[in-house]
């Protein structure tokens, strides 16, 4: 097994690696992977969109939950061989598709605190952002390869790690605070996949 485990890879992926390693001879396949993936990441929005704080905590264990399958997935489908464009452009489909929902359902779950019914309008700026850096870093990955626009990490770690904290900040009741982290930054890094989407002329083609 460590022969095939590269040790550049990310510290959730490595995990993920020896996780899933035992099912490479059995019948599950790696879209049954990313399925279980998107029903974890469904749930946790909508408990997120209930706006409350118990069913928070165990929305952000279900987001967890969701985000580490997201590398358990794509490390069984090259350990079995078992890739396919089918697989690859459903397991973007549901990445985005998480992603900004579940945004969209914290700023549901807040439109009765401190920030109202611009917490829905917080959410949604956020989801559509990620959404849209999900969309330009596929097609940046489609021109220039998977390592080429692989994101920055340092010791093993990505800046969307971040995420695992999230059941953390609804512990503490950190939402609101995250929310608008959220609103600010993800904005600004779609600016940042723009501008290198703009650089690498993909615009143009």
């Amino acid at each position: 097994m460590n022969s095939v485990l590269k040790n550049d890879k990310p510290w959730d992926a490595q995990l993920a690696f020896r996780m899933v390693y035992p099912l490479r001879n059995t019948g599950i396949q790696p879209n049954h992977l990313t399925t279980l993936r998107l029903l974890f990441g469904l749930v946790s929005a909508l408990l997120f969109a209930t706006g409350n704080p118990a069913l928070g905590n165990l929305a952000a264990f279900a987001f967890l939950v969701s985000n580490f399958l997201d590398h358990a997935d794509g490390e069984l489908a090259r350990i079995t061989g078992n890739s396919s464009a089918f697989g690859h452009y459903y397991d973007l489909a549901c990445d985005a598709l998480i992603n900004t929902l579940l945004f969209i359902g914290i700023g549901i779950g807040l439109r009765y605190g401190d920030f109202g019914s611009w917490a829905i309008t917080m959410g949604c700026v956020a989801g559509v952002s990620v959404s849209g850096i999900f969309h330009l870093r596929n097609v940046i990955e489609n021109h220039i390869g998977k390592s080429g626009a692989r994101q920055p990490n340092y010791a093993g770690f990505e800046a969307e790690d971040v995420l695992y904290f999230l059941p953390i900040v609804t512990m503490l009741d950190g939402l609101e605070t995250f929310l608008l982290a959220a609103a600010v930054g993800a904005p600004c890094f779609a600016v940042f996949v723009i501008w290198h989407y703009r650089k690498l002329g993909l615009n143009r083609i």
